[in-house]
């Protein structure tokens, strides 16, 4: 009987473990996304599952996942960290007033027949108008730049809503990559 109690015990320990180390990663490492809607086309896709990496802080260009002011998390590119200056003209990002290339904006870019991909503004335009991005913030837009509601109608995100960045999808099977 106590060989028996004994092994009842080791296996409910070995399952509690397991279930601690699972919410310590789920709540602190690593989360799953759904990727809702087509914002971050053609980089992501409607449906697409991804793995949030909540270490470390976000940087220039990252895809990062957030607290959005409407009860919801959305999921956008950074474009300016704190300090910097954001610009669009011409359909060309400016930062800090230097040019960047967006090599991730090529396939629409490629099939606009009319119009910019992304208007003209600047970052003392939009809401809050800051002229920079303040301390402890960034400046986040969705590659889907028409149809994407981001920094330009949000304004800035708090790092502090920041959940974490991902770079992997992982479902569908077929479209299993990293993304940049």
């Amino acid at each position: 009987m106590t060989k028996e109690k004994n092994e009842i015990w080791e296996w409910t320990k070995a399952l509690l473990i397991a279930i601690g180390l699972a919410v310590v990663i789920r709540y602190f490492l690593f989360a799953p996304i759904v990727v809702d809607g087509s914002s971050m086309m053609p980089t992501l896709h409607n449906g697409d599952r991804m793995i949030v990496n909540k270490l470390g802080k976000p940087d220039r260009f990252d895809i990062v996942v957030f607290h959005a002011p409407e009860q919801k998390d959305y999921i956008k590119r950074v474009i300016g960290l704190p300090g910097d200056t954001v610009e669009y003209r011409n359909d060309v990002l400016y930062i800090n007033g230097e040019p960047f290339e967006e090599p991730y904006l090529d396939v629409y870019k490629s099939q606009i027949t009319e119009g910019l991909l992304t208007p003209d503004f600047k970052l003392e335009e939009l809401p809050g108008g800051h002229v920079t991005v303040p301390e402890g913030q960034v400046f986040v837009m969705g590659d889907n730049r028409r149809f994407s509601k981001d920094s330009r109608h949000i304004g800035t995100i708090d790092m502090s809503a920041i959940i974490g960045d991902t770079k992997i999808v992982y479902w569908p099977v077929k479209d299993i990559r990293l993304v940049k």
